[in-house]
C-alpha cells in the first residue's frame, strides 16, 4: 500500500478544472493532474434530478495532505458543495510514486 491517494472532483468545466488543479499544484498539495474535460453527470440535488455536463479533474497527492487539499478545494471551487472525494492506491510504479510523494509539501503541525 502506498501513501498516494486518487482524488476526484467534479468541476463545471475544463477551465474550471484547469485553475483549480493550477492553483493546488502551485501550493504543493497536489503533484499532478488530469482532466476529463467532458462528463455526463446524472444527481438529485436538492430534492430535484439533474443533469448537467462536467469536467473531471483527478489528482495525485499524499495521504496527509488530503484535508488542507479538500479545504483549499472548498475555497476555491464555484460548487456551493463540490464532489471531493479520495480512493486509496493499492500500488504503481515505484518511481512514480515517489516522485509524486515528494512533489507534496507536508505542513508541520
Amino acid at each position: 500500500m502506498t501513501d498516494i491517494l486518487l482524488v476526484y472532483i467534479t468541476t463545471p468545466g475544463k477551465e474550471e478544472a484547469k485553475r483549480i488543479a493550477g492553483v493546488l499544484i502551485e501550493e504543493n498539495l497536489a503533484a499532478c493532474a488530469n482532466i476529463i474535460p467532458a462528463v455526463d453527470s446524472l444527481y438529485r440535488w436538492q430534492g430535484e434530478l439533474r443533469q448537467s455536463e462536467e469536467s473531471l479533474l483527478l489528482l495525485k497527492t499524499r495521504k496527509k495532505a488530503f484535508s488542507r487539499l479538500a479545504e483549499r478545494v472548498k475555497e476555491i471551487h464555484p460548487y456551493e458543495l463540490p464532489c471531493i472525494v479520495a480512493l486509496p492506491l493499492a500500488d504503481g510504479l515505484p518511481g512514480f510514486l515517489d516522485w509524486a510523494a515528494g512533489e507534496v509539501i507536508l505542513k508541520q503541525s
